[in-house]
């Protein structure tokens, strides 16, 4: 018995020492100086918290430099190379190999296999050529008859360029007239119009709002627009002419 009492005496007592030396170890927490305030007061009581924060934002801060510096740069310079070859066969009229691509040319790295204006649109749907990709193949289906699909891709063009904005706008308003959607024709002539409003477009698609009007029967809206025409843009190509449908749809309106 004594031999057990012993036994148990020196295992209590290392147990003992084991307690005593982890609670040694055991790093007691430095009280807060009871003289900070404001930032330094919520730093000293969060310091866990931010030092973790701390490290997720400069995982976000590498993450969005390496998208921005680094990756993004790299698809804009492949989307822009890859439109090229696309854009030479839409320039030729060759809407289907445009589109579609599949052909063989030749790079400067060698024979490669074209992509079309479809695929580019899908691949490198973050650059600015993707986009641009979207509306070419969108006037590629309108000038090939398929005018459900041509608006499908000109409302993902999503560019601001002053010209070829509401030229994608307007596209959308001739894909619905071919549709005898009339009503949506005009709403997206209007649009294009006021899209970026310079002598190029602006009259263009005023004027085919206008005549989108006549068709309806709708004589004093066609008036309305035909009359701005000549207010503000006389010295454009429809504004030259445009007397000539005023008149027109005051005699048809008896207005």
């Amino acid at each position: 018995m004594s031999d057990l009492k012993e036994e148990q005496t020196v295992e209590n007592n290392e147990l003992d020492q084991h307690v005593n030396d982890a609670t040694e170890s055991t790093p007691t927490p430095k009280p807060i100086d009871p003289n900070l305030t404001g930032i330094q007061l919520f730093f000293e009581k969060n310091k866990k918290a931010i030092t973790y924060v701390g490290g997720a934002l400069a995982a976000i801060v590498v993450i969005f430099s390496f998208y921005k510096f680094y990756y993004l740069p790299e698809q804009e310079k492949e989307a822009a190379n890859e439109i090229f070859w696309a854009q030479l066969y839409f320039e030729a009229d060759s809407f289907n190999l445009a589109l579609k691509g599949n052909v063989t040319v030749m790079a400067p790295e060698g024979q490669k296999i074209m992509k079309g204006f479809e695929t580019i649109a899908d691949e490198y749907s973050i650059t600015k050529s993707g986009s641009l990709a979207n509306y070419c193949a969108g006037i590629c289906y309108l000038r090939t008859g398929k005018f459900e699909q041509a608006i499908e891709f000109l409302q993902k063009y999503d560019g601001d360029d002053n010209i070829i904005a509401p030229i994608a706008i307007g596209a959308i308003g001739d894909c619905n007239m071919e549709l005898n959607r009339v009503d949506d024709a005009v709403k997206y002539y209007l649009k294009a119009a006021d899209k970026s409003t310079n002598t190029f477009t602006t009259p263009v698609y005023l004027k085919k709002a206008g005549f989108a009007y006549e068709l309806k029967g709708n004589y004093s809206e066609a008036l309305n627009i035909y009359e701005r025409i000549k207010k503000e843009y006389g010295k454009s190509n429809e504004g030259k002419e445009i007397e000539k449908d005023i008149a027109k749809v005051k005699a048809l309106g008896n207005i």
